[in-house]
């Protein structure tokens, strides 16, 4: 069998490298208005800590949900066997060693022992055989890359196998993803779950839940038997403390609300803030701000169906945009997106540069021989978008690209509830706007599946996933998704790609210690009334 203890060695090689040349943390401010370090003053514990969010989430069940807010509050008290670092690496958080069999289908996690859920009862594993099933039954993730029959297995109080039909080079970062994340509950949370998920939220994390107003607040206080794991903070992995007494997430849905809130120190921290207040807030001295990578910008191409069918027809396309135009309209500030070619994030084992060269060509002479290649003769081309700020934007400056390559556009405009109605039907569209958030492994990305839209279903892009996933070494996986992005951009593209887009958080000046990975990180945080 193959050992993972991870050495120490290895994870403080890393950790110092992270820190070197991390983007996965930007602090935006100068020197003098950046977050304390900590060496000057040393950090305050006690207190509340008041963090502003935009919208409630729908549930506080990581499981049952994708959404940005399920996982920003849910991660501060639920754990997984293991977490992302800040290069998006699993690290061991409950599970404190795993092994893999030589065939690559039986995993084998060794349980840290004496860990207490916040209802004082230890950790199993019969907690997490329990817990990781219902993951795997729930996680479209999970689905998606494990297989329909993969399982959790009991061996002993603290041992735990995965059993896997074939090989999946990739299963070990689906279940360290931070995106609908595998969080270890008790058995009988998990047994009086009903179809919209548990009702007892008790986790092993460094706060526990106290309370939730709905429309108002959720209360989390600091869980003071709580066990951090004994290797540095990085990313969501290694050790948290809860330094505040009390956490609070005030639901506030109006951004001008949380504008004002931070401004007058109502909020220490605040999540949704309008892209056009970015620079105002840089230059506020009592403010600090970070940048995350959330994900993708693009338009997929409806392929089921309709004109983009045709791959000239795709190709027209991508090599009429101007994606710096596009991504300074959607996101206001340059500080908010970069423009990069790669599928996958370039703090990633999987950042590709293959097939670049496809990439803003912004070059309208190539894209007009394409259409006349195409045969297009006028026929109306639909752009589906909602009206959120960016999205709407970014297909307001595609419109006008196409209709000045002479194109017969039409863009259909709705709220979110509806345009997310109406892109599954594929005879709705032609081009769709839409953000895509960050994934750890190829296999998640929504541009190549089959299944949402746009409709990815090609042979070849399939083939070469599943190829993926079936070698052993990582080295010899992102050799073969080399080619498979150049193959996407050169013989297939499922969309054009604007770019990558980045949100921002706002937090006060003597808020100490917050940061970011795929949402704000509030354990080893701190604030100094």
């Amino acid at each position: 069998m193959k050992k993972l203890f991870l050495p120490m060695f290895m994870m403080m090689l890393a950790i110092v490298i992270a820190g070197c040349s991390s983007s996965s943390t930007t602090d935006s401010t100068d020197d003098e208005n950046s977050p304390s370090d900590g060496t000057d003053e040393e950090q305050v514990s006690g207190g509340e800590l008041r963090a502003a969010i935009g919208q409630q989430p729908e549930t506080l069940d990581p499981h049952m949900s994708t959404g940005a807010t399920v996982k920003y509050v849910t991660r501060h008290i639920f754990e997984g066997l293991l977490a992302a670092d800040s290069s998006f690496q699993p690290q061991p958080m409950l599970a404190e060693s795993w092994e893999i069999s030589d065939d690559g289908t039986i995993y084998t996690f060794h349980l840290r022992e004496g860990v207490e859920f916040h209802n004082g009862k230890e950790m199993t594993a019969e907690d997490v055989t329990a817990s990781m099933n219902r993951w795997l039954e729930q996680s479209s993730v999970a689905t998606q890359i494990m297989g329909e029959d993969a399982y959790f297995q009991e061996e002993d109080d603290y041992t735990v196998t995965l059993h896997l039909e074939e090989a999946r080079l990739t299963a070990i970062d689906a279940i360290a993803s931070p995106k609908q994340f595998a969080g270890i509950m008790p058995k009988e949370v998990i047994e009086a779950a009903d179809s919209t998920g548990i009702t007892d939220y008790v986790g092993t994390g460094p706060f526990k839940f106290v309370e939730w107003r709905q429309d108002q607040y959720i209360h989390f206080e600091k869980f003071e038997q709580y066990q951090p794991v004994d290797f540095p903070a990085d990313g969501l992995a290694g050790e948290k403390v809860a330094i505040v007494d009390d956490l609070f997430f005030d639901i506030v849905t109006d951004s001008s609300t949380q504008l004002a809130g931070i401004q007058t120190g109502q909020y220490d921290i605040a999540y949704t803030l309008p892209n056009d207040n970015y620079e105002q807030l840089l230059d506020d001295p009592a403010i600090n701000t970070m940048t995350d990578l959330y994900g993708n910008s693009f338009h997929h191409f409806n392929k089921k169906e309709g004109i983009f069918t045709d791959f000239k027809m795709r190709q027209a396309v991508n090599a009429a945009v101007s994606n710096e135009e596009i991504m300074l309209g959607g996101w206001s500030h340059p500080d908010l997106y970069s423009l990069n070619s790669s599928y996958m994030g370039e703090s990633q084992v999987w950042y590709s540069e293959a097939g670049a060269d496809e990439y803003d060509q912004a070059d309208p002479d190539k894209a007009a021989q394409l259409l006349e290649e195409a045969g297009y003769n006028g026929e109306e081309v639909v752009i589906l978008t909602n009206n959120d700020s960016e999205l709407y934007n970014t297909s307001v400056i595609l419109h006008e690209q196409l209709s000045q390559l002479g194109m017969n556009v039409k863009l259909d405009v709705y709220d979110r509830a509806t345009y997310s109605e109406r892109r599954t039907n594929s005879a709705n569209w032609d081009l769709l706007a839409v953000g895509l958030s960050t994934v750890t492994t190829p296999s998640q990305h929504l541009s190549l599946s089959a299944s949402w839209y746009g409709w990815t279903e090609d042979e070849t892009v399939h083939q070469m996933l599943a190829e993926i996933e079936a070698v052993s070494t990582l080295e010899e996986g992102t050799a073969i998704w080399d080619d498979l992005q150049a193959y996407l951009w050169t013989e297939y593209l499922p969309g054009t790609k604007h770019g990558d887009y980045y949100y921002y958080i706002a937090a006060r000046d003597n808020v100490e210690g917050v940061t970011i990975l795929e949402g704000p990180i509030l354990w080893n945080t701190s604030v100094n009334k």
